[in-house]
């Protein structure tokens, strides 16, 4: 895979409009550590990963609006260890996204 940034700066420089959602905090079992990045560009196109299942879905949901409104925006999502399996987590935990426009 290519590093998240690199295509951010890649799709911004071919007009773009893109976002950058950062794993910051995790507590528990999570998918992807933090500092992990997903790129969005306004048309829900993405490249990298910052957790998997429904929760990147709703990253990506979120950095388009993000994108439109250019206001940044952390969001969270826990999961209890009897629900993980059912939103496409190994297990319960908590993390922590920073979604960002690129400018």
């Amino acid at each position: 895979m290519d590093d998240p940034l690199t295509i951010a700066e890649a799709w911004s420089s071919e007009g773009r409009k893109v976002a950058l959602a950062t794993v910051v905090d995790t507590w528990g079992s999570a998918p992807r550590p933090v500092g992990s990045h997903l790129v969005i560009d306004e048309e829900g196109r993405f490249e990298g990963s910052v957790s998997g299942g429904c929760v990147e879905g709703a990253v990506v949901a979120e950095a388009v609006d993000v994108i439109e409104t250019g206001k940044p925006q952390m969001l969270e999502f826990g999961v209890a260890d009897e629900t993980a399996w059912e939103v496409g987590l190994s297990c319960g935990g908590t993390i922590r996204v920073f979604v960002e426009p690129v400018r």
